[in-house]
């Protein structure tokens, strides 16, 4: 098998990977981290001399990096989504612990007369 054929059937994989909402994130993440690995291996033994199967391949890989580039989009922004929601989370319950922690004391009288 061709590099770029391995580099083709290794983003047919990831782009399967990142569409299926049934995974678990740190499953998928793992499982994309190390899809990642073996494209850029491919991608490394990839040379010039071309068949026209694989320029034909290539054509075709070119929109689905595009589509790679989406969904792993789409996932950093989900990831990013949740860490906000539970900074937001964490901050709310930290106030509701302690609640005069984050007075300001700006404007506070003292006096010194006894």
């Amino acid at each position: 098998m061709s590099s770029v054929q391995r580099f083709y059937d290794l983003t047919l994989e990831l782009i399967s990977i990142l569409e299926n909402t049934q995974l678990d994130r740190d499953v998928k993440i793992n499982k994309v981290e190390i899809l990642l690995e073996k494209r850029q291996q491919a991608m490394a033994g990839m040379a010039p001399p071309y068949s026209d199967t694989e320029k034909d391949l290539g054509t075709r890989m070119i929109s689905l990096n595009a589509k790679v580039t989406k969904l792993m989009t789409r996932e950093k922004l989900f990831i990013q989504k949740d860490i906000k929601v539970l900074s937001v989370k964490k901050e709310s319950t930290g106030k509701y612990a302690n609640p005069y922690q984050s007075m300001a004391t700006d404007g506070m009288f003292y006096d010194e007369r006894k």
